[in-house]
């Protein structure tokens, strides 16, 4: 379930990112309590705060004093913005240096979609 090279409360922010940008959470609409989602991930109430946290630091989402937190608008393209600059600048060169060592085309690539 949780990655062991990672910190926890890191993979409970992606988490909710990946809601965010698959739009399980709206914008206007609260994320869990602290304590309701710590108490379905089994993991320590602080641990989900300093998610929060950082989706908070990151803008994506704002307090609401006695209700909770709710996603901001523009949040899900601030997201996917920083996924596509991450995606193209990390991940990329990667797997297009491995596409090119396999001789692949972009035929092969799309074909494999439908596979």
């Amino acid at each position: 379930m949780w990655q062991t090279e990672r910190p926890i409360y890191l993979q409970i922010r992606d988490r909710i990112a990946a809601g965010i940008m698959d739009e399980n959470f709206r914008v206007g609409e609260a994320l869990p309590s602290v304590r309701a989602l710590a108490a379905k991930e089994a993991v320590n109430p602080l641990t989900v705060s300093k998610a929060y946290q950082e989706l908070q630091a990151a803008g994506l989402v704002e307090a609401r004093r006695g209700l909770g937190l709710f996603v901001v608008a523009g949040a899900r393209e601030q997201l996917v913005s920083d996924e596509r600059r991450s995606f193209l600048t990390g991940d990329w060169p990667r797997i297009h240096a491995h596409v090119r060592r396999l001789g692949l085309s972009v035929e092969d690539l799309m074909a494999s979609e439908d596979a």
